[in-house]
């Protein structure tokens, strides 16, 4: 585990943004305050231990960047009586139309590059704005999670918009992009029946070489701030936001 992997029973793919180095802030932060933000694939993996972990870091909201089909227990995983959640918000603010077939037709079922990132941002503004206010808006003494399935690609958008956001370079937004890629491929190496084929080493290593490319692409050029304002988000919602991860 690295520093900011979390150790909550179940959970897959999780780690703090906490610790992602951040320059020119103004706000005297060298880097993303721990605690405040955590990303992770499905939230049916927890369980009821692994939630009452989630609860003593401090998480009170989850926001689920899934479309409500994608939601739901399966039969393999935990099931978690409703005590174990007393007290924790869940939000669903998909990042993408369910099925929309345009966006089908470039990346698939469901987007799992950088590559269609900003296609992402371009065809639904209105849908990132909802999510990152939705951010800005939870309790200030309470830690936000954000999680799609795999906790790679939905979430590296997002992620990756908070980064900017914090003022993160973009190697190290590359670098917190790369701990998803091989973050959820070792979890799938672990279940009898994964839902991804795990990739062999080779494998591994040349989709992160593609994704930090790609991803490096994706934030040539983009202004977070700009994009949220023009979607709607105010400006005080963006200072909740900077505020939450370097204050």
């Amino acid at each position: 585990m690295s520093e900011r992997d979390v150790d909550w029973e179940g959970a897959a793919n999780a780690r703090d943004l906490g610790g992602i180095p951040v320059i020119g802030t103004g706000a005297g932060a060298s880097a993303v305050v721990p605690g405040r933000i955590f990303r992770m694939g499905r939230s049916e993996w927890l369980t009821e231990r692994g939630w009452a972990r989630a609860r003593a870091a401090g998480i009170r909201t989850v926001v689920d960047l899934r479309n409500d089909v994608e939601q739901g227990r399966r039969d393999t995983d935990p099931r978690v009586g409703p005590d174990a959640v007393d007290g924790i918000t869940f939000l669903t603010r998909p990042t993408q139309e369910a099925h929309d077939p345009d966006f089908t037709a470039l990346c698939g079922p469901y987007m799992d590059s950088p590559k269609w990132y900003r296609e992402n941002l371009r065809r639904w503004p209105e849908k990132i704005a909802a999510v990152l206010q939705a951010i800005a808006d939870a309790d200030d003494d309470g830690a936000v999670v954000i999680h799609c399935s795999a906790g790679r690609d939905r979430t590296g958008l997002i992620a990756m918009l908070l980064l900017q956001l914090a003022g993160a370079p973009p190697e190290a937004i590359a670098d917190d992009y790369e701990q998803a890629v091989r973050g959820i491929n070792a979890f799938h190496a672990t279940q009898a029946h994964p839902r991804e084929k795990p990739l062999t080493a080779a494998q591994e290593n040349a989709r992160v070489a593609d994704g930090r490319r790609e991803l490096l692409r994706a934030l040539d050029g983009l202004d977070t701030e700009q994009y949220l304002r023009s979607a709607g988000v105010s400006s005080a919602a963006i200072e909740r936001l900077r505020r939450r991860m370097l204050r």
